[in-house]
């Protein structure tokens, strides 16, 4: 069986967190052709994001009281386990720091959120009635795989294949370099069939929405929403994971990934938020 996003033991959701609910929708509607409805059968109305009738992600409003004031747009990922409790406990005992302790997410499943040894946030999902990703291989819009961007690759790389019992087929871990390299973080890749026209849906927002890189002769952008809500994007064309364009592209962080200050402010406000509240993503 081939091991995919989605499957156990790899990334399997998205969470957008959102103070624009429907700027954001407009963004990626625009930019990727991603489709955002309310969820009717959801007792909570929850905005989901499907391409192609596959769901891919959902959508929180920050305005909801269960986030702190101030908490800041970002996108959650999941990464899909056997049982949250004791992995939680085995990412702990190796390194992670626990910042939203196990608990049900209704009749959906459990999670527990997370800050890894390298100091990237991910969070655990034991599923019950969701699963999280299912849509089929190569489709143009849908998420392709994880990169991890860090100063110690080959530790998080063990830390994760501790935690799940497994290597991560569908992520990559990525050396940062030089002085203006991003502060950790789990960023997804997306394939699409039109790179260009992407950019120029994107540049209709912002010139400084998307960003090019051009390394090994394969193009990668890295497309940004107003809110600062990021994702890799290139052409749908290899059957790879992340292909040598996405690492040499992240190998440069400047090329691709806005200012270490701001980013470091933002992820010291989301993990506040989570260490001050008992339940949020």
């Amino acid at each position: 069986m081939t091991t995919r996003l989605g499957s156990s033991n790899e990334f399997c959701w998205m969470d957008l967190k959102t103070r624009d609910l429907a700027g954001t929708a407009t963004f990626f509607s625009k930019t990727l052709g991603w489709r955002f409805e309310v969820d009717e059968k959801d007792w909570r109305k929850a905005t989901k994001i499907a391409i192609d009738g596959h769901l891919i992600g959902g959508v929180s409003d920050l305005a909801n009281p269960v986030y702190p004031p101030g908490t800041p747009a970002h996108i959650a990922y999941y990464l899909a386990v056997d049982n949250v409790d004791r992995r939680a406990e085995v990412a702990t005992v190796n390194g992670a720091r626990l910042v939203v302790p196990p608990f049900d997410a209704g009749d959906q499943g459990r999670m527990a959120t997370l800050i890894d040894p390298v100091g990237a946030a991910f969070s655990l999902w034991q599923p019950r009635n969701f699963t999280g990703w299912q849509f089929p291989p190569h489709l143009a819009g849908a998420p392709h795989g994880m990169v991890l961007t860090c100063d110690q690759p080959e530790k998080a790389r063990h830390f994760y294949e501790k935690t799940t019992g497994t290597p991560l087929n569908c992520a990559d871990f990525i050396a940062t370099r030089g002085p203006s390299a991003s502060l950790p973080q789990w960023e997804l890749a997306v394939d699409v069939e039109d790179l260009d026209s992407v950019v120029v849906r994107a540049h209709e927002h912002g010139h400084d929405l998307a960003t090019w890189s051009e390394r090994t002769g394969r193009r990668v952008v890295r497309l940004s929403s107003p809110e600062g809500l990021a994702f890799l994007v290139r052409c749908l064309e290899s059957d790879s994971a992340v292909d040598q364009a996405v690492v040499a592209a992240w190998t440069n962080p400047a090329d691709l990934c806005g200012h270490s200050t701001s980013q470091e402010r933002t992820r010291k406000a989301i993990e506040h938020a989570y260490e001050n509240s008992g339940r949020r993503n």
